[in-house]
């Protein structure tokens, strides 16, 4: 059974930083496909940043340059450092692993983590 657990949301201010991790088990985690996705109140679901099993990456045009996502096989854990952060990056961040090994459909979501950022 795969399993998502999200940690390291809290409460900041603008221009200060965060570091979420989301520990994976049930799963060759190595093989899989890796996402942050985060959703602010009243909005849609948005992607946010991804990393694949050979450790390639893509990123939102709004999280460009400030956020940094990395995985560390070894400890099963995909982590999204956040700096620079802005009070629009308010949400929940919730972390996904891929539907099956070196596919890029996502199949398993964690509970979330809540990001705020005050002004």
């Amino acid at each position: 059974q795969v399993q998502l657990v999200e940690s390291g949301g809290g409460l900041v201010q603008a221009g200060g930083s965060l570091r979420l991790s989301c520990a994976a088990s049930g799963l060759t985690f190595s093989r899989y496909r890796m996402a942050w996705f985060r959703q602010a109140p009243g909005k849609e679901r948005e992607f946010v940043a991804d990393i694949n099993w050979s450790g390639g990456t893509s990123y939102s045009d709004s999280v460009k340059g400030r956020f940094t996502i990395t995985r560390d096989n070894a400890k099963n854990t995909v982590y999204l450092q956040m700096n620079s952060l802005k009070p629009e990056d308010t949400a929940v961040y919730y972390c996904a692993a891929g539907q099956r090994h070196y596919s890029n459909e996502l199949g398993y979501w964690g509970q979330g983590t809540q990001v705020t950022v005050s002004s």
